[in-house]
């Protein structure tokens, strides 16, 4: 029953998606202990466990975004302890802001028109 409780991730990626999808889901909420707790627990996996797996299985590069990652989690609780607002979220395992993100307009015809095009002749 216990098994069924925990995520079981299948290797340091799916842990590092895991976290950051944590992570995305919390980092507006309001400040308390226990969720700079929490935080520093998530942070603490990434440090320790996941960077570990990530040497074990082949991959240095996914073992400094792990760390990477985990200091930008240290810099969230900094900056919300401040009292400030986090602008931006983690994507890609990475600091993203929120100007970085595109935005498209939807393009609206006017006068319920079907958008046929109207051509001329020279």
């Amino acid at each position: 029953m216990s098994e069924e409780r925990y995520y079981q991730p299948k290797d340091s990626k799916d842990a590092m998606r895991y976290i950051e999808r944590l992570f995305n889901r919390y980092k507006d909420a309001p400040i308390t202990q226990a969720l700079v707790d929490y935080n520093h627990n998530l942070a603490a996996s990434l440090r320790d466990d996941i960077a570990t797996a990530a040497v074990n299985e082949g991959a240095p590069n996914r073992h400094d975004t792990a760390l990477s990652m985990a200091n930008e989690m240290d810099r969230w609780a900094r900056v919300r302890a401040a009292g400030q607002p986090y602008h931006g979220r983690l994507r890609h395992f990475r600091f993203e802001g929120e100007a970085a993100s595109l935005r498209f307009k939807a393009n609206q015809l006017k006068n319920h028109q079907t958008g046929s095009l109207r051509t001329t002749r020279h």
